[in-house]
C-alpha cells in the first residue's frame, strides 16, 4: 500500500472517519445530576454505532484500497470509490438526525426523556459526520481535493551516467580536453550521453552507441488526471499498466510526444497521452 497515491480529500474522508471513532468513546447523552452518561457503543443508541461509526471506518478503507488498485474493481456495480461516496453520505445523513433525538431508554433514571442532555460525542459526532459527506461529494469537483496528499519525491542525484535510461541529472559533463574530438573548448554530444569512446589525437573518432534521449532532457515526476494506459516500449502496443491519479510516476525520457514513464514498481513504458500531466 502506498500513502502517496492519495489525494487530499482522501486524506480529509480518512481523518473524518479517525475522529468519528474518537468520538463514539465520548459522552453522547449525560443524565443530569449523575455521573452517568452514554456513548455511542452503548446497545441504547443502536444503531448509532454500525451506522455512523464503523460506516465512516467502512468509507475510509473504501478510499484507500480504491487508490492503491492497479485496475478499477467493481461491487455490485460500483467502484470502490463510489462506494466510499456512498456511505460518506449515509454517514453524514445518520449523524444529522442523530442530533434531534433526545430519549436514552433503560437508563434507569426513570422517564427517559427528561434529565437527559448531549454530550461532546453527539456533538462531534454531527460535525465530522457533515464533514465527511460533504468531503466525500467534492473530492472530484475541487482541484484543491484533488492534489495528492503528499508532494512528490525528488529524484535522487546520481554520479554523472548513472541516470535513467543513460541519462545523466544533477551532474556535470567532464570537460574536453587535449585528444577528444571538438578541441579543448567543446564536448562531442556523443561522448556526452556515455555512448563515445575516446579517439587518439588525429585520429577519427570510434562509432558511436545508439542514440540517447535528448541531453536537455531531464527526469521529472509526474501525476495524470485521469487513468491512462501505459504501452510497451517494443513498439507491440501492449498495455502493461494503467498509471491512476493520486500516484507519482518517474518519466526517463521524451519521444516526440509521448513520455517513457517509470512506474513505482519499475515497470517502464510509453504514456501516449501526455496532456494535463501534473509535474511534481
Amino acid at each position: 500500500m502506498n500513502i502517496r497515491s492519495l489525494t487530499r480529500g482522501d486524506g480529509a474522508v480518512i481523518g473524518a472517519a479517525v475522529l468519528l471513532l474518537i468520538a463514539s468513546f465520548l459522552p453522547f447523552f449525560s443524565i443530569d445530576h449523575t455521573d452517568k452518561s452514554v456513548s455511542s457503543w452503548s446497545p441504547a443508541l443502536f444503531p448509532l454505532l454500525p451506522v455512523v461509526t464503523l460506516g465512516a471506518l467502512a468509507s475510509a478503507a473504501a478510499a484507500f484500497v480504491a487508490r492503491n488498485q492497479p485496475a478499477e474493481k467493481k461491487i455490485i456495480g460500483l467502484s470502490l470509490q463510489q462506494w466510499s461516496t456512498a456511505l460518506a453520505v449515509i454517514v453524514g445523513w445518520a449523524a444529522l438526525w442523530s442530533a434531534f433525538s433526545d430519549a436514552v431508554p433503560d437508563v434507569g433514571q426513570g422517564d427517559a426523556n427528561s434529565g437527559v442532555s448531549k454530550g461532546a460525542g453527539a456533538w462531534l459526532t454531527l460535525i465530522f459526520g457533515l464533514a465527511m459527506a460533504a468531503v466525500a461529494v467534492l473530492a472530484d469537483r475541487l482541484p484543491a481535493l484533488q492534489a495528492p496528499l503528499m508532494g512528490a519525491p525528488k529524484p535522487a542525484q546520481q554520479p554523472y551516467g548513472a541516470g535513467p535510461a543513460g541519462q545523466p541529472y544533477g551532474a556535470t559533463p567532464p570537460q574536453a580536453g587535449y585528444g577528444y574530438p571538438g578541441g579543448a573548448q567543446s564536448v562531442d554530444p556523443a561522448y556526452a550521453q556515455g555512448g563515445h569512446q575516446a579517439a587518439p589525437f588525429g585520429g577519427a573518432p570510434q562509432p558511436a552507441a545508439p542514440a540517447a534521449p535528448a541531453a536537455d532532457f531531464t527526469a521529472f515526476w509526474f501525476a495524470v488526471p485521469v487513468p491512462r494506459p501505459l504501452y510497451s516500449e517494443d513498439g507491440a502496443g501492449g498495455q502493461i499498466a494503467e498509471l491512476t491519479p493520486g500516484t507519482w510516476y518517474l518519466a526517463v525520457e521524451q519521444r516526440g510526444q509521448s513520455l517513457i514513464a517509470q512506474t513505482q514498481d519499475g515497470r517502464r513504458g510509453v504514456l501516449q497521452d501526455s496532456s494535463g500531466i501534473q509535474r511534481g
